[in-house]
């Protein structure tokens, strides 16, 4: 494995806060029951941490695996349904074992289950970090997941708008927990051990990235694949790479397999793939960005689109030519060109029956210089 430069890895020893995702396939062992050992393993790595006086959030996979297990199934659950009824059986045994883990480690862990409306109602999110804030300080271990039984991935219609999901996978849900409690490190564990050039399962020849400074269209072409009995894939993962990073926060993806592998990180050993973080947005442009469900889109011109781009003014009425969606005032919606590509959003100054007042011909010249989204709520969808 090519050699990673120490400057590259220094910071992660300085890590106060880090949030470790644990995939299924790190839960869980090929042949069906979970992998004790390898899960022992790093709870006992957890336990070394906070005694260090550092703090641990856990992002766990496996609700759905280990109620297949349980149920006997001897296929991977495909329906809704069969993944909603594997879940509501495998997520007391999964917590479980983390609780018995735990305590004869002499710690204190909690069940977090989240669902979307946790992210995207803007008061439900600020109370979710105050509750992760209060248990990281009392010395707990929040065990979060996404509440399988009671919470789906489908697509939303609204009105003939069309809103992608804000998190489908575990991936993208442990970034934004990393996000919103302001995580120094974001450790994405999977049965793989990086991001390699190609599919290491399919080129022989695929070599392993252990740096990257910045997700570069060439970089998110290394992406292939999906987990055999998760959810995610190495795209998902880039994914939850970009939201992290945009937070400030870095984000390294490691095989679970490896022993002892969260002493190798935070020692800054060369394993996995690091990515270094960009600047870090302000806490509500990041809600805005990545957790905020979007209600509407806006069509802006090309002169506008320039403007915006430059981060040089408001959105104004003025430059608008085309609204979708059925939006509130102080809703999120997404800001596109011309041809309908979304490149920024923020929040509306105007519900969508003022707006399209505001927009007729008869609204006149001052309606026309009407601050629709303010700069202070614009977030390019591209800014690092």
């Amino acid at each position: 494995m090519p050699a990673v430069p120490d400057v590259s890895r220094t910071g992660l020893a300085q890590t106060k806060r880090l949030v470790v995702k644990l995939g299924t396939n790190v839960i869980m062992r090929a042949d069906g029951p979970p992998a004790l050992s390898r899960l022992y393993g790093i709870l006992e790595s957890v336990a070394t941490l906070g005694r260090q006086g550092k703090q641990v959030i856990l992002v766990s996979s496996g609700a759905i695996g280990m109620g297949a297990q349980q149920l006997g199934l001897d296929h991977k659950p495909e329906l809704l349904a069969e993944k909603q009824a594997c879940a509501a059986v495998g997520q007391g045994l999964l917590m479980a074992l983390y609780q018995e883990g735990f305590h004869r480690l002499g710690m204190v862990a909690a069940q977090v289950l989240l669902t979307e409306y946790d992210f995207t109602n803007r008061q439900r999110y600020l109370n979710l970090r105050a509750t992760l804030e209060h248990l990281l300080e009392l010395g707990v271990v929040p065990i979060i997941n996404e509440n399988d039984t009671v919470s789906t991935v489908e697509l939303e219609t609204r009105e003939g708008f069309r809103t992608a999901p804000v998190f489908g996978d575990n991936d993208k849900l442990s970034a934004l927990v990393a996000s919103g409690v302001d995580a120094d490190t974001l450790l994405i564990l999977s049965d793989v051990a990086g991001l390699y050039t190609g599919n290491p399962h399919k080129d022989p020849s695929a070599r392993l990235i252990p740096l990257v400074r910045e997700l570069t269209p060439e970089i998110e072409g290394c992406a292939d694949g999906q987990s055999s009995r998760g959810r995610g894939g190495m795209a998902s993962k880039l994914a939850a790479v970009r939201v992290a990073t945009r937070a400030g926060t870095r984000v390294l993806i490691a095989s679970g397999a490896e022993p002892g592998i969260l002493d190798q990180v935070l020692a800054g050993r060369g394993v996995g793939t690091l990515f270094e973080p960009g600047p870090r947005l302000k806490g509500r442009k990041r809600w805005i960005a990545h957790a905020s469900q979007v209600s509407g889109r806006i069509r802006v011109n090309d002169g506008a689109r320039e403007v915006l781009l430059e981060g040089r003014a408001s959105l104004l009425t003025a430059g608008v030519v085309a609204l979708e969606g059925e939006f509130e005032r102080d809703d999120v919606v997404a800001i596109a060109d011309l041809q309908g590509r979304d490149f920024a959003r923020g929040v509306v100054t105007l519900g969508r029956l003022d707006a399209d007042r505001a927009l007729q011909p008869e609204a006149g010249l001052r309606a026309n210089g009407r601050v629709l989204v303010s700069r202070d709520t614009f977030v390019l969808m591209g800014e690092s």
